[in-house]
């Protein structure tokens, strides 16, 4: 496939998908949502890929729909998503979040994080909260910008946001659509760090090699399902299997590299487990 929209690297055991139209602030359009479901297919079969972290090439993260589509809704009074092609469907089947437009990471086994290195809003609103992690750059402008718009909670994202900050928050910010710098998001709960801008990527990778290197496979796999599964069902559920879990995974070579790694007092460098090429 040519990529247009986003671009697809590997290095070092963390997948790096960068929204890839600067010249347009990487305003989302159907052929981004394409290329970009394409990439998470690719990152979560690959054997080398531990973890994904999604940026976006220049100054900015990605500012919403493209305002020429914006526009054409307004005079047509009807939502295209441009999409031309059939979108690949990553993630379980079997997971509630499955083929929903924007929350399919959660049905993702592997750990996505998104690197937002400049302004966010609208639908790059809701893509970066769909993502496990948020870091963010310093003073880059977050905004849901739906009810500025004369547009509902989209995608999901009056499900997600909740869950991340609280009720209260959340609600105060969609009904608001207010400019919030990456300081007072942090604040919030919804991102993990602040970095300079120039830093932020390199941060966020760091912080994925590190997963990559320091976590057993098996380990994110399960705790990203449970985490993700557990915003859909009650603690009975959740504890009942994390009980089942523990007996199965107990015996496992990971385990046991592990338990090496804590009594020898050393890494235990799960990196070598993933099929990883160097940069």
């Amino acid at each position: 496939m040519e990529w247009k929209a986003v671009t697809y690297e590997l290095r070092y055991g963390v997948a790096l998908i960068t929204l890839n139209r600067p010249h347009r602030s990487n305003a989302w359009t159907g052929r981004m949502a394409f290329e970009y479901r394409t990439a998470m297919q690719l990152a979560e079969q690959d054997a080398a890929v531990g973890v994904i972290v999604v940026t976006g090439a220049g100054r900015h993260f990605c500012v919403g729909a493209d305002t020429r589509a914006l526009d054409r809704f307004a005079d047509t009074g009807e939502y295209e998503s441009g999409v031309q092609d059939t979108l690949p469907e990553p993630g379980d089947t079997d997971h509630p979040a499955y083929s929903t437009v924007f929350g399919f990471p959660l049905a993702i086994a592997k750990p996505v994080i998104a690197a937002v290195n400049g302004a966010v809003a609208g639908v790059g609103f809701v893509l970066a909260s769909f993502c496990d992690i948020r870091f963010g750059a310093a003073g880059a402008k977050w905004t849901p910008s739906m009810s500025r718009l004369g547009l509902p909670a989209e995608h999901g994202i009056s499900w997600i946001l909740p869950r991340i900050i609280g009720y209260a928050r959340a609600t105060e910010w969609l009904f608001s659509s207010r400019v919030v710098e990456s300081e007072e998001a942090q604040s919030l709960g919804l991102v993990h760090a602040v970095h300079p801008p120039e830093d932020v990527l390199p941060a966020t990778l760091a912080y994925a090699r590190a997963l990559v290197d320091e976590a057993a496979p098996s380990s994110l796999r399960t705790i990203k399902r449970q985490l993700s599964l557990d915003l859909f069902r009650p603690l009975c559920e959740s504890a009942d299997e994390s009980d089942r879990l523990v007996q199965e995974m107990i015996g496992s070579d990971e385990y046991r590299q592990g338990v090496r790694a804590l009594i020898e007092k050393r890494p235990p460098g799960f990196a070598a487990r993933y099929t990883i090429s160097g940069e």
